[in-house]
């Protein structure tokens, strides 16, 4: 069943609007149209207003109105080829009150579209767009037929070849009788920039990823606390040495961290001080290597004006700082004999004594000290003080190194990525199945810190929207492909492990003396440095440091 309703100021064999029930389309010629409940439309209104807020609505509904102009602008240009410009413009508001939006009454139209001349200005009644919004939100300040407003445009801006817009300068949901709009070029409106912004599209996505960035940036760069749930791992020994802080938690015992440089012993220290009755108290770091062997009692215990040259005046200690809370001392292996005494007398006493001070200061301070120091090797060797160590050493903690955690490596991975991502303001999709694996095949001398700042390297060099790569990873690959990265082969330059076993021995060099030679070979490829060559070994710096003063005593 299909039926056709006359449109005037069409040709006789254009001027139909086929109804076909049967098929479920309505066609206005060949360009199909949908019938739409005024109360739907409404239901849309609102619910952009609700979720967008009214402004980001508005330029919806414009824009949605634009398209729909235009649309019926290029069908008026097919069906009236032979019109005049005001026919032409005219048929606009011919088939937006066919189409049920609004009855349109020209009050001035001045229009010359060869010399890109326009003025209009209409009368609007029965508008669906005020009436709805009056149902849904009473009186409204501004006009608010937007959609409509839209149309305009789109239509009129299609048939001029340039930029047309209205603006509504009466309208029904503000109180006035009718709805009145005038369309000029953009650019003879005051505070056209203003009229622009409706018209562009509104990256909503976009911007609502920018402040997801901008709101995890704020979140990493507020504080560095954390809690044992912002340290990401599943593996055994990551496990094992959070349930030793979790037992330790409760109780105001000095705690001591063990582990290799980059393990992360200071998250940990923050871990254990964020799960305690302490955590809404001080937590005060200091890193005891970093500080001159001079000032390191001042910076501990404090300082009194006038105790030495540049002392111009007092000032409180980390300890002081810390009272009440926790301190962390890292790398405390590092500690002048001087500063382990008045240490040892902080935590048998409880008490300080400040830099050119003679009276002493009560603290009540939760002392976890770290480092990556054998400190049985300092002890024997005289470096660090017997009863300092006992009493740093009642409850030790170690922190297992990356390697033996490469099952937590994708969950660390994906915490840096949300990290850096929003410090620098860049989204990366992701990270490479080959990238992930050579991570996990890596043997990770600088552990969880060479992590970090390898993702961090990453996220910066890749491109927006891209995935971290092999490349971006590890940019030596690319400049020195020969050279193998990973120590997961059995592969050497003269054979492998099997070949070069059986070469000593039938050589006769002893196990000593083999020992030996790799270790000075170790030494010297890194070039005197100890550390680079225990990593070389795959054993610790402590362990390199006794072999070698071993071997020097023989």
């Amino acid at each position: 069943m299909s039926s056709q309703i006359s449109i005037a100021g069409l040709p006789s064999e254009d001027r139909n609007l086929h109804l076909s029930f049967d098929a479920g389309t309505i066609l206005l010629n060949d360009q199909r149209m949908v019938l739409m409940h005024t109360h739907a439309m409404g239901a849309l209104r609102k619910e952009l207003m609700d979720t967008l807020g009214m402004e980001r609505a508005r330029g919806v509904l414009i824009r949605m109105g634009y398209a729909s102009g235009a649309k019926d602008a290029e069908l008026a240009r097919k069906l009236l080829p032979e019109s005049t410009d005001e026919e032409l413009l005219m048929m606009g508001p011919r088939l937006h009150t066919l189409e049920g939006v609004v009855h349109v009454k020209p009050i001035k139209v001045d229009i010359d579209i060869r010399q890109r001349h326009f003025y209009g200005e209409f009368l609007w009644e029965n508008s669906h767009e005020a009436e709805e919004h009056l149902k849904l939100f009473g009186i409204h300040h501004d006009p608010v037929c937007w959609t409509q407003i839209g149309y305009a445009s789109g239509y009129t801006s299609e048939i001029m070849g340039r930029f047309i817009a209205y603006r509504e300068v009466d309208c029904r949901a503000k109180g006035d009788r009718h709805c009145r709009i005038i369309g000029r070029p953009i650019e003879e409106w005051d505070n056209a920039e203003e009229e622009r912004r409706y018209y562009r599209p509104d990256p909503m996505a976009e911007q609502l990823l920018a402040l997801q960035d901008e709101v995890n940036h704020l979140r990493d760069s507020l504080q560095e606390e954390t809690g044992i749930g912002d340290m990401v791992g599943a593996s055994q020994p990551f496990i094992q040495a959070c349930d030793m802080l979790r037992k330790v938690a409760d109780s105001h015992v000095t705690v001591l961290l063990l582990g290799e440089t980059g393990v992360g012993k200071e998250m940990f220290a923050r871990a254990l001080h964020s799960i305690s009755p302490l955590e809404k108290n001080p937590f005060i770091a200091i890193n005891c290597a970093t500080i001159p062997d001079e000032l390191i009692e001042s910076e501990l215990f404090g300082v009194e004006k006038g105790a030495y040259t540049g002392a111009q005046q007092s000032r409180p200690g980390r300890f002081e700082r810390a009272h009440g809370g926790t301190l962390f001392l890292d790398e405390v292996g590092e500690l002048s004999m001087n500063a382990q005494a008045k240490l040892l007398r902080v935590l048998q006493e409880g008490e300080i004594e400040r830099v050119g001070d003679t009276r002493t200061r009560k603290v009540d301070v939760r002392v976890v000290a770290a480092t990556n120091v054998d400190l049985q090797e300092a002890v024997s060797d005289g470096r660090f003080r017997s009863d300092l160590y006992y009493r740093l050493n009642i409850y030790p903690v170690i922190i297992p190194p990356l390697r033996d955690r490469k099952d937590d490596i994708e969950l660390l991975v994906t915490r840096f990525l949300e990290k850096y991502t929003a410090r620098h303001g860049k989204r990366v999709s992701d990270i490479t199945e080959k990238a992930l694996e050579a991570l996990k095949d890596y043997d990770w001398p600088g552990n969880i810190r060479e992590l970090e700042n390898m993702i961090e390297r990453g996220v910066i060099i890749v491109t927006t929207g891209d995935a971290i790569d092999l490349k971006d990873l590890f940019p030596c690959l690319s400049m020195s492909p020969e050279v193998p990265l990973f120590n997961n082969s059995n592969e050497k330059d003269g054979g492998d492990v099997e070949s070069l076993a059986s070469q000593v021995i039938d050589q006769s060099t002893s196990l000593e003396e083999m020992e030996t030679l790799l270790l000075e070979t170790a030494v010297k490829k890194a070039n005197g440095n100890l550390s680079q060559a225990a990593r070389i070994l795959g054993i610790t710096r402590p362990q390199l440091a006794y072999r070698l003063k071993k071997r020097e005593q023989e």
